[in-house]
């Protein structure tokens, strides 16, 4: 269909559809059977078996299973039953490894999934002659859509009315300058899209004006669509820190296959059957390498993030995760941020008053009458529903009216009592209302607006002092609106403000403000004891910022307070030689807001960024952590930026700061609890195998050690609750390592530690038994649970003590069922399976010794200072 050469009646006729009406829901049905979903094609994803299968594409993971089918086959030549035991146990235990990492990869894409719900992009429609709301993905060739400034155009669509509409299209045409739209043009059947000027496309987005369009293409049909077709679907991407762990893991699996190589070598030389050791070799390659690491961080990531949902915060890309924890400033708008967007009266003056008095729900009966002639003199509104408060109308007017109402003068009572006449509207020239009402029989006018209007129209009351009160006001970032009246014989037929502006007498002053949200002064005061800058950047007046500011610490002794102006004044060098001492900038344009960004980054700051409007884009492109706001947002802010705030509020970013932290703390914990177990057991096979020529540990006891107290214990230590205290700590560098503070240092000597206790026990178990079994059960025991312990260690750089040992219930569960496990294989008839023995009660009681050992040593170092708690 060439919608752009038809006029907009054929287009609507052809797609049968309606101006007013729109499309009817049971048009709307059968056009979705019909078209599907407007969504781009994904890239098809892999079914659960395809998943199962690639977990058997690492190269360990074939060795082994090759190694396991040869000891098959050479069971069946020697016809020995027992034999059999040991390939079957390891096919099984591969299989339920590969099932935990299918389960633990859903898991993550699950998380990935409800994210990118989360941020799916609306339309306003109208269908059967109401205007809804709906997901974008709805939408259907037909379909009426409105559009205005920032929203992102939900599909291609053909405009039918549209102001002074320019719309965004370098996506699709690579135009740098947003081009403007005419609904009314009718455009060359083969003009290319940039010319296209009664169309907007799917992708785009609307930077000014408003429009009504059709839909006339949705999904792959759309213009941008058939680009998707060319190149389909993004690659995935990975966090920085997971891409430094699949490296990581890379290394591990060299140092592995190195240690591996070099035990088979040994054992040949000492006559240990060839299969046993290359089975033993090959199972230590598999456990060593921590296979489990990339999708064990996204899920600690994605836990994260849906503890963000729940406190307001939604994240669009997991890596912003990652950065939020380093934030080291944060520049926030201030109204409705910082604020709460809603006008409050604070102050009232009455003439021939001493001073101002606070408004309160019982004021005295002088400012009682003059909250009663302001409200009358009013056309906002505020609407009780249960506890909401709904304001309808000017915020200084709807802020009068709530003040009136709070001291017992509902709007619609005083508006029956004492009815309007006749009125003259506020114009920005003469910054005045005016109403006629009839007050106690008398015909009054009451004449409401900005002071030094009204002054010279006023002949009675003390103009001196209310002057002086006026400023008095301002100073404190008031908003000040002046009331006077007079008394006039007859309403006038046509109102002027000549006749009824003149001669009035001065009644009072009324003083506003949009008050700081109570949670911010809060949030700001942890952001200091964070290490967090915190600025305040709006488009109010200096005055009124800076008060807000000081109020809420954010200007703090000997901080300053510059305008957009002063800032454009400023060249890049003068701007980064103060910008650290700036906390405030007012009357600012959003190309400021790119420069006050990139002054902060060249200081090697990473800076968080909040923004709603359109043009705030590329300032949230710009920052390292965009932050749009939800309520007031635009779809372009939500797009550019990392993360929505769904209540739009300041308090929110810093808790997802401490999130953040929270989460890149688990991330580390899992690290350091992987690695260094999967250390201790390279070490302990490498050294039994050179100093006896002996295997501490059979391939299948390996394997079961890592199913059962690696993976489970990892994912509930990356639920660990937020430290209580990490608030008190610097924001991390920019580039700091996962292994900055000593944390690689600590993971090699834990490695080293679970090895030396591992051959302390089977050393004793042999020498106590006589048997090679009987070592090798104790050396299994004290591994697989001192494993177990170390979860526990890993909680915090903070003693146990002081944490509580079981606050982590997850934590809790993993590690009963680790023990579970190893106690069925122990001491049930399952460990003839696992070439397991029964030992003495002492060697039992000596093993639990061993397996608590870890814990004491951390407690020690955690209490000298080894391990420090950082600050």
């Amino acid at each position: 269909m060439l919608a752009h050469h038809k006029n907009n009646d054929d287009v609507i006729k052809e797609l049968k559809s309606d101006l007013k009406q729109g499309l009817s829901s049971a048009q709307v049905s059968a056009l979705q059977e019909k078209y599907g979903e407007n969504k781009l094609r994904e890239k098809k994803k892999k079914s659960t078996f395809g998943r199962f299968l690639d977990q058997f594409k690492d190269a360990m993971i074939i060795i082994l299973i090759a190694a396991a089918i040869i000891s098959f086959v050479v069971a069946c030549i020697e016809m020995n039953p027992k034999e059999f035991f040991e390939p079957a146990l390891i096919l099984l235990i591969v299989i339920l490894n590969a099932i935990m990492g299918v389960v633990q990869e859903s898991k993550a894409e699950k998380a990935l999934d409800a994210l990118k719900n989360l941020s799916a992009p609306h339309a306003r429609v109208i269908r059967d002659g109401v205007e809804k709301i709906v997901q974008a993905s709805e939408l259907v060739p037909g379909d009426i859509i409105k559009l205005e400034a920032g929203d992102f155009v939900p599909a291609d669509a053909r405009l039918l009315h549209s102001v002074s509409l320019k719309s965004e299209e370098s996506a699709l045409t690579g135009e740098s300058v947003p081009s403007e739209k005419d609904a009314f043009v009718v455009v060359d059947e083969k003009a290319p899209l940039g010319d296209r000027t009664n169309m907007v496309f799917s992708g785009c987005s609307i930077t000014y004006g408003t429009a009504l369009a059709i839909v006339t293409a949705t999904g792959m049909d759309t213009e941008m669509g058939k680009i998707a077709n060319l190149l389909d679907g993004e690659q995935e991407t990975q966090t920085p820190l997971q891409k430094k762990l699949a490296q990581l893991g890379k290394y591990l699996g060299i140092v592995a296959i190195a240690a591996c190589a070099i035990i088979f070598v040994v054992g040949l030389l000492n006559d240990i059957p060839p299969l046993e050791i290359f089975m033993t070799a090959v199972s230590l390659a598999v456990s060593a390498i921590p296979e489990g690491l990339p999708a064990i961080v996204t899920i600690v990531l994605s836990i994260g993030v849906q503890r963000m949902v729940k406190k307001n915060a939604l994240i669009r890309r997991l890596p912003a995760v990652e950065t939020l924890g380093s934030a080291s400033v944060i520049c926030s708008d201030k109204t409705g941020t910082l604020t709460q967007n809603r006008m409050t009266l604070t102050k009232a003056y009455r003439d021939g008053m001493q001073d101002t008095e606070a408004i309160s729900l019982n004021n005295s009966e002088q400012i009682k009458e003059l909250l009663k002639y302001a409200a009358l003199c009013c056309d906002g509104s505020v609407i009780f529903n249960g506890d909401e408060e709904k304001h309808i109308g000017d915020p200084t007017e709807t802020a009068i009216v709530l003040a009136a109402h709070k001291n017992g003068m509902p709007k619609d009572d005083i508006n029956a009592s004492c009815p309007r006449l006749a009125e003259i509207p506020f114009d920005s020239d003469r910054k005045l209302m005016t109403t006629v009402n009839n007050i106690d029989g008398k015909l009054v006018v009451i004449v409401k607006g900005a002071f030094d209007m009204m002054a010279p129209r006023c002949i009675s009351g003390n103009i001196e002092r209310a002057k002086q009160m006026t400023e008095q006001m301002s100073s404190d970032a008031l908003r000040v609106l002046a009331v006077a009246y007079k008394i006039i014989d007859t309403v006038p037929e046509n109102p002027t403000s000549e006749t009824l502006e003149a001669d009035l007498t001065f009644m009072g002053l009324v003083g506003m403000i949009d008050p700081p949200r109570p949670e911010a002064k809060d949030a700001v005061a942890v952001c200091r004891r964070a290490g967090i800058k915190p600025v305040m950047i709006t488009g109010d007046h200096v005055v009124t910022a800076s008060a807000i500011a000081r109020e809420l610490g954010i200007l703090l002794e000997g901080d300053k307070a510059i305008t957009g102006a002063e800032l454009d004044a400023m060249s890049d060098d003068e701007l980064d030689a103060v910008v650290e001492n700036i906390s405030v900038y007012a009357r600012v344009s959003p190309e400021n807001k790119i420069r006050i960004v990139k002054a902060w980054q060249r200081k090697g700051q990473i800076v968080s960024m909040t923004g709603d409007g359109v043009n705030d884009a590329p300032a949230l492109k710009a920052a390292d952590i965009g932050c749009a706001m939800g309520i007031t947002g635009t779809d372009v802010a939500k797009g550019a930026a990392d993360m929505t705030l769904t209540d739009d509020n300041f308090a929110t970013i810093v808790d997802a700061v401490r999130e953040g932290r929270g989460i890149y703390a688990n991330i580390k914990k899992v690290v350091g609890f992987l690695l260094g177990t999967n250390i201790g057991e390279v070490i302990t096979v490498f050294a039994a195998m050179l100093l006896w020529h002996k295997t501490p540990l059979l391939s299948m006891q390996l394997l079961l050690i890592n199913l059962a107290t690696d993976s489970l214990p990892a994912i509930a230590l990356g639920m660990e609750a937020v430290e209580s205290n990490i608030m008190d700590q610097k924001p991390k560098p920019k580039n700091e390592g996962i292994f900055a503070h000593g944390l690689g240092i600590r993971v090699v000597l834990q490695g080293f530690m679970f090895a030396a206790l591992t051959l302390i026990g089977f050393k004793l178990g042999e020498s106590v038994m006589g048997t090679l079994e009987g070592g090798q059960t104790l050396a299994f025991m004290v591994l697989a649970l001192s494993q177990v312990v170390q979860a526990f260690n890993m909680r915090s750089d903070r003693s146990l003590f002081k944490l509580g040992f079981f606050g982590n219930k997850t934590l809790n569960l993993a590690a009963l069922a680790s023990t579970a496990l190893v106690a069925i294989v122990m001491f049930t008839p399952v460990r003839y399976a696992f070439g397991l023995v029964m030992l003495t009660p002492t060697l039992y009681l000596i093993g639990v010794a061993l397996i608590l050992v870890p814990l004491v040593v951390i407690e020690i170092t955690k209490a000298i200072g080894l391990i420090k708690h950082h600050h």
